[in-house]
């Protein structure tokens, strides 16, 4: 993760008011079974805003790795978008 794209991880955090123990979850990628379950049973455009704030997070530091892209497409098919 590059210091643009941790930056930008913790401006949302901040935004989205996350207790310390939840940022370092996310910062650990702890219960992310869960999160993407909890994200699935949203509605489409719900889940499409999650998508969407992934692509920004990954490319903040203005390019797109494959494995960037990897995780947006695998992210986005657990989420049933795309087709």
């Amino acid at each position: 993760m590059t210091e643009e794209e941790r930056a930008l991880l913790e401006a949302e955090m901040s935004q989205h008011g996350l207790s310390d123990a939840e940022r370092d979850a996310v910062r650990h990628f702890e219960g992310t079974a869960d999160a993407v379950a909890t994200v699935a049973a949203l509605p489409e455009p719900e889940r499409q805003a999650v998508v969407d704030h992934l692509v920004e997070a990954a490319l903040a530091d203005g390019k797109l790795t494959a494995a960037e892209t990897a995780t947006v497409k695998r992210l986005a098919e657990a989420l049933h978008l795309g087709g």
